[in-house]
């Protein structure tokens, strides 16, 4: 009982993680892709890189994959030399989540095309970034600096309509960073499915 008491002691007054913030370096991190490659973020310096936090069973990330624009959106960002990252928090046993085999099944599906489909079981680079919805996207500059954080676009329904009528916020800061220029805005509001991260 005491050993349980003392635990619940530190969970209560342990420092919370604070949200990324722009202006500074983006956290570093290391996880496993869909074939079970040690992928870095910091071994992507030099070039601008998104992330893209994802759920496939979310109907405001299927919106955004049925409506093609979140595949459209990896591919140019491709053709302009951005790294795209999918990351998958999901952990197991809960709503979305997936094993290597699963993430290239989604790829294969959802015919995408990020650089990497980046597995976050235990939800440790997710709350490195705050993350808290899917899709939650960061745009990282090509010198490690945090540009902009926020939601995807400025329409947040889960209507595949919507999806390709939206202001597309991060696609719109991935052209500032890309022109030397601060996204405006930098932060927004992320919306979508809360991420099912692990306890």
């Amino acid at each position: 009982m005491k050993a349980a008491i003392a635990a619940l002691i530190a969970t209560l007054t342990a420092p919370a993680l604070a949200a990324p913030i722009n202006g500074i370096a983006a956290p570093d991190f290391t996880a496993r892709d869909a074939d079970g490659k040690a992928v870095r973020l910091s071994d992507f310096r030099g070039k601008t890189v998104v992330l893209e936090w994802t759920n496939s069973g979310c109907p405001f990330v299927r919106a955004h994959y049925d409506s093609g624009t979140m595949q459209q959106r990896q591919r140019e960002a491709a053709h302009l030399g951005v790294v795209w990252l999918s990351i998958n928090s999901g952990a197991p046993g809960k709503q979305g989540h997936v094993n290597g085999t699963g993430a290239r099944a989604e790829i294969a599906t959802n015919k995408a095309a990020p650089a990497h489909y980046l597995l976050d079981p235990a939800g440790s680079v997710g709350k490195l970034y705050d993350a808290k919805t899917t899709p939650h996207m960061f745009v990282i500059r090509a010198d490690g600096i945090l540009a902009y954080q926020g939601a995807i676009d400025d329409k947040p329904t889960a209507i595949d309509a919507d999806a390709r009528t939206a202001t597309p916020w991060a696609k719109n800061a991935i052209t500032a960073v890309l022109a030397g220029k601060a996204p405006a805005p930098a932060i927004t509001r992320p919306y979508g499915c809360s991420i099912k991260y692990a306890g």
